[in-house]
């Protein structure tokens, strides 16, 4: 041991002291909002431990108030598998679906009438975990099962104890503590008003800058954001008996929890609480999108079960869209990868729903017209499901004088050619294959995720490689060049390098992907499996003829008439046999034989004793194909709870249709372990 090493110990006695001061007054002043001392007072105290821990860096211990402020960066984020899954919630939008949601509880315990009301939190889900009362791991929601662990982050975040306080003897050395981090109202307009003076790009809502903060490579960026947390699961409960008791518990544990979360005696009180705060969300200092109604007994959340990966104890109400007015600045049109011609409306910005909208799709021009959205109109805005800006009517009164109805170009503004309305569409498409616009489109799909995904081919990559004349389609993204690289803007040496090898990644790619890439007018993702697993081969599907693609389930007449048309081509032909030059081969699809092989199975509603994925393998590992459209051609419709049309259109067609127990039955007689 060195003689730095050796603390006397009234010097670690004054650290003790002032750590737990700290603490104590960390909690006051994050955690209950009710501190007891002065900032400057706070902060004299801080510097005093600082002080010390720097004379002597023995005492600089992990779970010091001082090592709140963030470490060194780290490089990348490991997977943390969770003690239980953290599942997600069914939705209900209106209060007849929450008295569905209340019947179906007493439907199954009868006896229940007390639900827990919790203010749905717009933030980023996390999962703590405790060992001995010290923070161990924090790990974000990820795929339910196992998430990012950001535990250097979460340590700087104020209101997260690092050492509980008070634990209950019934509650295991171990155990997990799941909430919500989010960023205050006020913060998030302060990281916007920092980036903006940067001349950076600010964060279009206070989620999105939570979880942007949480994922910070570097700690020292997220203790800066001014994040905080409520806290509401504790798994296991411990001598928690009611959701009620877990927010006592947790509050007891050290942790910030919401103030407005209240248990409530049957519907009436849980509709007034929600139709309460549907008004009152907007004084709050953070954004809340909803409630989550919890039946608090837990013995009799255990009773009620899972349904799929949502728990049957449980729902969300979401509140209303919010809207907003705005005015119509201009309406343009945009040319997507098929030629489709989309009307896009140009906004007055205004902030709907936590973020800035200055554009909105008008979709086509029979909806424009149905709307009679015009330039110039005040408008109505909102986002439908919180997310995509929506224009729900015109304000006619205020309309200017000499407005005029709005009129689709007859041709188009990328490449001047004609632009055609097919029998029986409501959109019109450019007719140039040729064209910039869909050319650019096209590329930019071929490179997304749900294609070939090409990390690092985003959109202003794909305009510059199209503008410079560099690429023209898909097959001359796999001849680009370091030289050629070097001349777009933001591009050196290293980031050349590394597109180039995202590119020379993907000559080898799965066949369904390939084909969703190609940009086949009706072939999207799901398409593109089924395509894949029938033909096998792409030298396959190219070549066959329509009869043969009217076999693969879910592809009717038209559509293959489509699918064949394209892959007939000059142009498509050209573009394979480029692509093949160019070292692309897509890996020939397996066929799998089995007992279920010509089979096509279709599952409505949601499954109790696995996810929809889940039992989708399962037909396909029996030969099978899982389908996704219910026609006289399908084997099965498998009906899982609260099954929708696809079982309504089974019977009328007179197709098999299994219930759940039936469905595995089926599984365990083909030989298939469940």
């Amino acid at each position: 041991m060195t003689a730095d090493s050796v603390v006397p110990e009234s010097v670690a006695e004054r650290a003790r002291e002032l750590r737990e001061v700290l603490d104590y007054h960390l909690h006051r002043y994050h955690v209950l909002d009710d501190p007891e001392i002065s900032d400057a007072e706070y902060d004299r105290l801080f510097a005093d431990l600082v002080a010390l821990e720097q004379e002597h860096p023995a005492l600089a211990v992990a779970d010091s108030p001082t090592q709140r402020v963030g470490g060194p960066p780290s490089a990348a984020f490991a997977k943390s598998y969770h003690r239980s899954p953290m599942l997600s919630l069914g939705n209900a939008f209106s209060p007849e679906e929450v008295d569905e949601f209340i019947v179906r509880v007493h439907r199954a315990v009868p006896d229940v009438d007390a639900f827990v009301c919790e203010l749905k939190i717009d933030g980023l889900a996390i999962n703590l975990r405790y060992r001995a009362g010290q923070l161990t791991v924090a790990a974000t929601r990820g795929d339910g099962a196992q998430g990012e662990d950001v535990t250097a982050n979460i340590r700087t975040i104020r209101s997260i104890p690092m050492t509980l306080r008070d634990i209950p003897d019934q509650l295991p050395d171990e155990f997990e503590v799941r909430g919500e981090v989010y960023l205050p109202k006020l913060a998030f307009a302060a990281l916007n008003a920092r980036l903006e003076a940067e001349g950076k790009r600010g964060y279009a809502n206070p989620r999105n800058a939570a979880a942007g903060a949480v994922r910070q490579l570097d700690p020292t960026v997220t203790a800066k954001r001014g994040l905080q947390t409520f806290m509401y699961q504790l798994e296991p409960p411990g001598p928690a008996r009611t959701q009620a008791e877990v927010l006592e518990l947790l509050a007891r544990l050290g942790f910030r929890v919401n103030p407005h979360a209240i248990e409530v005696r049957g519907r009436d009180d849980v509709l007034g609480f929600v139709e309460a705060w549907g008004g009152q969300r907007h004084e709050l200092d953070y954004d809340t999108d909803g409630v989550v109604i919890k039946v608090s007994p837990l013995d009799a959340q255990s009773e009620l079960g899972f349904v799929s990966r949502s728990p049957r104890w449980a729902i969300a109400y979401k509140f209303p869209a919010v809207e907003v007015e705005t005015t119509v600045l201009d309406i343009h049109v945009q040319v997507g990868r098929t030629g489709a011609i989309t009307p896009v409306a140009q906004l007055e910005p205004v902030l709907c729903a936590g973020s800035m909208v200055r554009r909105c799709t008008l979709h086509n021009e029979d909806e424009v017209a149905r709307k009679d959205v015009r330039v110039g109109d005040a408008v109505v805005l909102h986002k439908a499901g919180d997310v995509i800006p929506e224009i729900v009517s015109v304000i006619a009164e205020r309309r200017p004088a000499r407005s005029a109805p709005w009129m689709m170009p007859s041709s188009c503004p990328a490449c001047g050619s004609a632009v055609v309305r097919e029998e029986g569409e409501a959109i019109r498409r450019c007719v140039n294959p040729l064209c910039p616009a869909q050319r650019k489109e096209r590329l930019r799909h071929f490179a997304s995720r749900g294609a070939l995904n090409i990390e690092g081919m985003g959109e202003a990559v794909v305009d510059q490689l199209v503008e410079l004349g560099y690429v023209l389609d898909s097959a001359d993204i796999f001849s680009l060049t370091t030289s050629q690289l070097l001349t777009l803007e933001g591009f050196a040496q290293r980031s050349a390098d590394k597109l180039l090898a995202a590119i020379d990644a993907r000559r080898r790619p799965p066949l369904a992907r390939l084909l969703a890439g190609l940009g086949v007018r009706h072939v999207g993702e799901s398409m593109a499996v089924s395509l894949a697993a029938h033909f096998g081969s792409l030298d396959a599907v190219a070549n066959a003829t329509e009869e043969e693609l009217t076999n693969v389930e879910g592809i009717g007449a038209v559509v293959a008439a489509h699918v064949a048309a394209w892959f007939a081509t000059p142009e498509a032909q050209d573009l394979l046999a480029r692509l093949s030059a160019a070292g692309v081969e897509p890996q020939q699809a397996q066929r799998i034989e089995g007992p279920w092989l010509g089979q096509s199975w279709v599952i409505t509603g949601t499954l109790a004793a696995m996810t929809r994925a889940d039992a989708e393998g399962h037909i396909r590992a029996l030969g099978g194909t899982a389908g996704s459209s219910v026609s006289r051609k399908t084997t099965a419709v498998i009906a899982g709870d609260a099954a929708g049309s696809k079982l309504d259109k089974a019977q009328r067609l007179g197709v098999r249709v299994l219930q759940e127990a039936d469905f595995l039955s089926a599984l365990r007689e083909a030989g298939r372990p469940i």
